[in-house]
């Protein structure tokens, strides 16, 4: 019986070998569960022609917003593990879904991961007309104002609802809270001044806080970003606690053969070592992972602990009062 055993999973691995050798023979699918134009679909845009090239045949992205990126996360999870459909992974949707959401159809067990995209800051903005000046004018401010100051999220669960959540537990505030179907609704809805505040990367928000349409308190990080050198970090300004790092990654449905996986992971290494694309990430603020941060068993073990970290993070929360 063992020896029976032993020929069916040996010869389960040389078929999946034998699949991952010719793929990929057609088109392969990138979910991104956020609308166009937020960080998450211009993470998968920028990476998905080098590795196209790398692989041979075309990958396409496809927007499947709603919830929070729980649409288009579920939908990877339950597809067919066989390295044609993929999701654009990140903090809120892979790492902390589970632990705001209880009644969530997946779990952040049901991906393997391929590798890291890219890890961005954090920046709490509000609008220009808000009167305060520092991070902790702004929290006195808040304090003062709760029933009428309104915070722009990109949804529950989303990588801006849970930075902020982070804020209110270590602030100890409790505004009113508007979630958006996405980061471009939220942020324009913010520049307008039709809501107050909000946590954002810097991708989506440098602009305006360079024009004079936001104004910027503090970043998350270990030191200052280069694109906003005169915005304190969060330990600057007195609130080291609420520190975190937003990332992207690439990760497939559960079960999906590792040697899809490892060639999945090469040819986005290939696109994370284009300088063209290195420089147009760097220009939107994000950081890179090195070659040695990026691939797919360090970032299986970077998810895993992003996951623990959620778990205890939210575990603190009280998100009935949201």
């Amino acid at each position: 019986m063992r020896t029976i055993l032993s020929l069916a999973v040996a010869s389960i691995l040389l078929l999946s070998s034998a699949f991952a050798q010719d793929y990929p023979t057609h088109t392969i699918t990138l979910v991104t569960p956020f609308p166009p134009g937020g960080p998450s679909d211009t993470s998968a845009r920028m990476i998905v022609g080098p590795m196209s090239a790398a692989l041979g045949q075309q990958i396409i992205v496809e927007n499947a917003p709603g919830a929070g990126g729980v649409i288009g996360s579920n939908r990877v999870a339950k597809s067919k593990p066989d390295g044609y459909t993929l999701a654009v992974s990140g903090s809120g949707t892979n790492a902390a879904a589970e632990f705001l959401n209880k009644d969530l159809q997946y779990r952040s067990t049901d991906f393997e991961q391929i590798g890291l995209i890219n890890l961005s800051p954090v920046v709490l903005v509000a609008r220009s007309e808000i009167p305060a000046n520092t991070l902790k004018e702004f929290v006195a401010y808040l304090k003062e104002n709760e029933k009428k100051v309104t915070e722009a999220d990109a949804g529950i669960g989303s990588l801006s609802n849970l930075a902020c959540s982070v804020f209110h537990t270590v602030a100890d505030v409790h505004p009113t809270v508007a979630s958006y179907r996405g980061t471009p609704q939220a942020t324009m809805d913010l520049v307008a001044g039709t809501v107050d505040f909000g946590c954002n990367q810097i991708i989506n928000i440098a602009q305006h806080i360079k024009t004079g349409k936001l104004k910027a308190f503090a970043v998350t990080g270990d030191a200052r970003s280069p694109m906003l050198p005169d915005v304190p970090t969060t330990k600057e300004a007195g609130m080291p606690a609420f520190n975190l790092t937003v990332w992207f990654g690439l990760s497939a449905p559960k079960g999906t053969p590792r040697p899809i996986i490892e060639k999945l992971s090469k040819a986005l290494d290939v696109a994370l070592a284009d300088p063209e694309v290195a420089k147009r990430f760097a220009d939107l603020g994000y950081d890179v992972p090195s070659p040695k941060e990026r691939g797919a068993d360090y970032f299986d073990k970077f998810y895993k602990d992003e996951v623990a970290l959620w778990a205890k993070v939210l575990g603190g929360l009280n998100t009935d009062k949201k």
